[in-house]
């Protein structure tokens, strides 16, 4: 009998798409545009931040939004009106997007003359991870409300990050929430990453938030 030859299509794929990605990246870098992936569970406070952002930004860096989302167009039009090009990105009940699927959308937003352009992904903590979309760098926010244990019940999130936001500080005292446990469980994940609390609500830790954009986006256009 003929040997039957296995294919690995879950290496395949993720192989296929990083090396998209690697590609995608150094496209936008040329033309001088960093993009983050903004990843975190429903309800973190993605889109809260952004609107945030933009008041405080939008007047200083060009910036445009991908709002990723299984269906509606409620968050770009919020993001909109705080001054960004945006557009809206329906998965298709995908949990995820991969590089293909964001070039797509950044084809579709126009990236001239734009200085940052943020991907809102998808709200999980699992598949968002476990795609490279080409960005530049890549923010996870976790909300007070939902614990200081998360890093070690999604590790792959918090070890692809560049930032964590800790976000809604603001109401950390009414949850059994222990930032110092959180930090704790983050570098055991990810020694290198940042951790800035921050509430936009309060504006606490935003100015830290929009210097950390500043710099990355200069440190981008090199």
């Amino acid at each position: 009998m003929d040997a039957i030859r296995i294919i690995e299509v879950k290496e395949d794929v993720r192989a296929n798409n990083n090396r998209a990605a690697d590609a995608l990246r150094e496209r936008l870098r040329d033309r001088g545009t960093l993009l983050i992936n903004l990843m975190s569970s429903p309800g973190s406070g993605k889109t809260t931040l952004l609107s945030a952002t933009l008041d405080r930004l939008a007047n200083e860096l060009a910036i445009g939004v991908m709002e990723a989302d299984v269906d509606s167009d409620v968050d770009a039009h919020t993001v909109a009106a705080h001054g960004a090009r945006a557009i809206q990105l329906h998965t298709g009940g995908m949990c995820h997007l991969d590089a293909a699927m964001t070039e797509q959308g950044l084809h579709n937003l126009g990236i001239d003359g734009l200085d940052l352009v943020f991907l809102e992904n998808v709200g999980n903590l699992i598949c968002p991870a476990e795609f490279d979309t080409g960005a530049g760098a890549k923010v996870m926010i976790l909300s007070s409300p939902e614990g200081h244990d998360k890093p070690l019940k999604y590790p792959l999130m918090f070890e692809v990050s560049d930032l964590v936001v800790v976000s809604k500080m603001d109401v950390a005292p009414y949850f059994d929430f222990d930032l110092g446990e959180l930090e704790k469980n983050v570098r055991l994940r990810n020694p290198n990453a940042t951790i800035m609390p921050l509430s936009a609500k309060t504006g606490e830790g935003m100015d830290a938030w929009c210097d950390w954009l500043r710099t990355q986006v200069a440190n981008w256009k090199g």
